[in-house]
């Protein structure tokens, strides 16, 4: 009897693909092409089944996969992403958390020849540390998106690229432009470390049932080498300014909360560099200070590119304030 795919107990996020197609394989014995006769598909966990199959294909030739390459598949659902990527990979590493959808998986492969080439791990992939893989393929659930795409982005070793579906909005802001209404603390984060190019939009009416909202598909290609920052004073820096984006930045700055933090970090540093600190200093009058002197008081964080908030950032740290 052929050996059933392996399972690794790792917590992988609430969700599932909202994929499902007609699909076979050459040379191994044709799955199921549809889910099993009542199985009832949860729309809390993003099961939103996907009745166009050129989308999936698309999404897959768009991934440039390679015979050598380990795929990580998110939300692999009853495999019809899962179907394609096997017959081109090496591996497909799959996430699933629906006990459901493991079993049609099981169901599915078991008595295929590519039943050896999948990794089925069952948990919450935002709690799990994520395995090393070259390309990442996955239908989100849109209450997702945000953590999901920050843990690939910090994932190392980098990967190549990821084909990533979500909520049309949200895709709309990872690829915003500076003074676009969409711009926001995601955008310059995201763009800070990756690439991203829209692929397609995917109308509502493509699944069943047909969620609320139209959805889109991106790719993201990590930058290589790494930004030589830290990415948690960069993030903290944002969520400073983008508190209020169309607020100038000296009015961002004049936050009594800002500014009690700021002040914080900014005797933290001074202890271990042992700096004494005048005992006429006013951090707020420094704050300001630095911003006229950068020019930085007048400009909003709407309009700012990731060149301009580079500069704030090394401006601020110049003269010992820091944003963790």
């Amino acid at each position: 009897m052929p050996k059933a795919p392996s399972v690794k107990k790792c917590r992988v996020h609430k969700e599932v693909s909202r994929v499902s197609m007609k699909a076979g394989i050459k040379g191994a014995k044709p799955a199921s092409s549809a889910p099993a006769q009542g199985l009832v598909f949860n729309t809390d966990l993003g099961q939103h089944i996907l009745k166009n199959p050129l989308i999936i294909t698309s999404m897959v030739e768009k991934a440039g996969l390679k015979t050598t390459d380990t795929v990580l598949e998110v939300g692999p659902g009853t495999g019809n992403m899962t179907v394609k990527l096997l017959d081109r990979v090496k591996r497909v590493i799959a996430c699933e958390v629906d006990s459901r959808m493991v079993a049609e998986l099981h169901k599915r492969f078991l008595s295929t020849p590519l039943h050896s080439k999948l990794d089925i791990r069952i948990g919450d992939v935002l709690k799990a540390d994520l395995p090393t893989f070259d390309v990442c393929v996955a239908n989100l659930p849109y209450q997702i998106s945000s953590p999901f795409v920050f843990k690939l982005l910090l994932h190392r070793p980098i990967f190549r690229c990821a084909i990533l579906m979500f909520q049309q909005e949200f895709a709309e802001r990872l690829i915003a432009r500076p003074g676009d209404k969409l711009y926001c603390r995601l955008t310059v984060n995201t763009q800070l470390l990756a690439k991203v190019d829209h692929l397609m939009k995917v109308g509502k009416n493509n699944f069943r049932p047909p969620p609320k909202v139209e959805s889109a598909v991106v790719r993201i290609e990590p930058k290589n080498p790494v930004p030589n920052i830290n990415f948690s004073e960069w993030d903290g820096l944002l969520r400073i300014v983008f508190v209020r984006k169309n607020k100038t930045l000296s009015a961002a700055f004049k936050q009594s909360s800002v500014l009690q933090t700021l002040e914080k970090n900014y005797k933290t540093w001074c202890s271990l560099k042992e700096r004494k600190i005048p005992d006429d200093f006013v951090l707020k009058d420094k704050v300001e200070e630095i911003l006229i002197d950068g020019q930085f008081h007048k400009k909003r964080a709407r309009q700012m590119d990731q060149d301009d908030f580079l500069a704030l950032l090394h401006a601020f740290n110049k003269e010992g304030i820091h944003f963790v």
